[in-house]
Parts: structure tokens; C-alpha cells; sequence
């Protein structure tokens, strides 16, 4: 079992910044990929960013520029520096970990909200 636990989130003006950390604890092996997710209220959880074991990363087109998502080597933090946030950036973020096996899990999310 591994938990995740994010951290970070707040109020913050548009063009403001947000660093959202995840800190992974438990059996955390043979991860394949950290990312990060959000749910804006009455939409459906979307895909942020993702960083893969080789390094790779992937970006939603509509944060691609503005966030950076990182990770440390043992994948037991991770982080989501978020720069020129803006208000429909507004959302519950949650960070996800896939492991071998396949299994993945969540945290409990952490709320963003970016005023105009």
C-alpha cells in the first residue's frame, strides 16, 4: 500500500504562483509514474502533468508553459510548481502514483482557487 498526502494548495491571485508538494509514504516500489490530476466543481477529474520513471514529462495543453511537475529519486515527494495561475486553474488537485503490478493510488487532493 502506498499513501499519498498533498500539500500546498490555497488562495492566490490570477498571474500569482502555487508549489503543491505530494509526499508518498508505505510501499513505495517499482513506481512507474507520478502525476498530478484536478477536478474543478461539476467537471470530471483531468489529467495536469505526469513524470515518468525515465524522466519524461507530460503536460495538459492548457498548463503546458506555466507548470513544471518534479520528483525526488526514491519518488517519496513530489511536486507541482504552478506559475501565471489562472482563475479556471481553480480546482481540487490530486496527486496519483502507478506502480508495477498495475496498481495506483491517490491522495486526498488539496484545493487550489485562484481569484480574478
Amino acid at each position: 500500500q502506498v499513501q499519498l498526502v498533498e500539500s500546498g494548495g490555497g488562495m492566490v491571485e490570477a498571474g500569482g504562483s502555487l508549489r503543491l508538494s505530494c509526499a508518498a509514504s508505505g510501499r513505495v516500489v517499482g513506481v512507474l509514474a507520478m502525476a498530478w490530476y484536478r477536478q474543478a466543481p461539476g467537471n470530471q477529474r483531468e489529467f495536469v502533468a505526469g513524470i515518468v520513471s525515465g524522466g519524461d514529462t507530460r503536460y495538459a495543453d492548457s498548463v503546458t508553459g506555466r507548470f513544471t511537475i518534479s520528483r525526488n529519486i526514491a519518488w517519496t515527494t513530489g511536486h507541482l510548481q504552478m506559475n501565471s495561475l489562472k482563475p479556471e486553474d481553480t480546482a481540487v488537485y490530486y496527486c496519483n502514483i502507478k506502480v508495477a503490478g498495475p496498481r495506483e493510488y491517490w491522495g486526498q487532493g488539496t484545493q487550489v482557487t485562484v481569484s480574478s
